[in-house]
């Protein structure tokens, strides 16, 4: 299926997180490069060669901000990120809670993820038998993964940051920390996902992205269970974790292939403007 890998060192155990989708994000950007500093009721994680990835560059608070205190919030951010034309707050919290006035105020947009987990994944009810399913490996490769994704983005202007962000994972698989997959037919990506060791046995699944005019034939699916196997059998892994919108149909993917739900993630962010 694909290059062997080792697993890598990175413990989830390195900062103290309740959300378990918080602490293996927090963990990816470890291992990618981000530095992370803990200001005791906050942690500060920046990845100073990319500071157009917002979530990349964010604060990670350690409860949700009681009435009257968004703004204070807002000004830390602004404080930590002086040059950022974003916000980016995550709330390490497991359950789903009501957000501050202020954010909504200040123009902040609440997204309720939910956090999933499987022990032992399942194959998909439709997997496709048709594309050809290995890592990215080449030049080429990524420079596809790239366009895919600029297809798959939704967040506004892209700019330079998914290239930045396609090298920080070419990086990552090559040290063997996880792989990222795609799924080829006659040469031109179609679909791709990440899955990585961020320690203690968990593996973290990471952007299942398919092109939009190759939906519904099952690639998502089959990308999910494949990476599966590899975790289990060159990781090492014993939980998959990965994080979906709620209201997405790709959680239905998910569930199909053996997650189920755990807690729910909270975040709140404003793109440049």
């Amino acid at each position: 299926m694909g290059i062997p890998a080792q697993p890598a060192e990175t413990r989830l155990d390195a900062v103290r997180i309740r959300s378990l989708g918080f602490r293996t994000d927090v963990a990816l950007r470890v291992l990618e490069g981000a530095e992370v500093t803990d200001r005791g009721d906050y942690l500060v994680v920046r990845t100073l060669d990319n500071p157009d990835f917002w979530w990349g560059n964010f604060l990670l608070l350690a409860r949700l901000p009681g009435p009257g205190q968004g703004r204070e919030w807002l000004a830390r951010f602004a404080a930590e990120f002086p040059a950022a034309r974003h916000i980016a707050l995550g709330v390490d919290t497991t359950v789903d809670i009501e957000a501050p006035a202020e954010f909504a105020a200040a123009g902040l947009r609440a997204d309720r993820a939910t956090v999933l987990t499987a022990a032992q994944l399942r194959p998909p009810p439709r997997p496709n038998a048709e594309a050809v399913v290995r890592p990215l490996v080449s030049d080429a490769d990524w420079r596809q993964s790239v366009d895919l994704a600029v297809r798959c983005f939704d967040g506004g202007e892209p700019g330079d940051f998914l290239e930045r962000r396609a090298s920080a994972r070419r990086r990552l698989t090559q040290t063997g920390a996880g792989i990222w997959l795609g799924a080829f037919e006659n040469g031109r990506l179609l679909a791709q996902l990440g899955l990585f060791d961020v320690g203690d046995g968990y593996a973290r699944y990471q952007h299942v992205e398919t092109n939009p005019v190759a939906r519904r034939r099952g690639l998502a699916g089959t990308l999910v269970w494949t990476a599966g196997r590899y975790g289990r059998e060159v990781l090492g892994s014993t939980t998959f974790v990965i994080v979906a919108d709620p209201a997405d149909v790709a959680i239905r993917v998910y569930r199909a292939c053996g997650f189920t739900a755990r807690q729910s993630q909270l975040s709140f962010d404003r793109p440049p403007g």
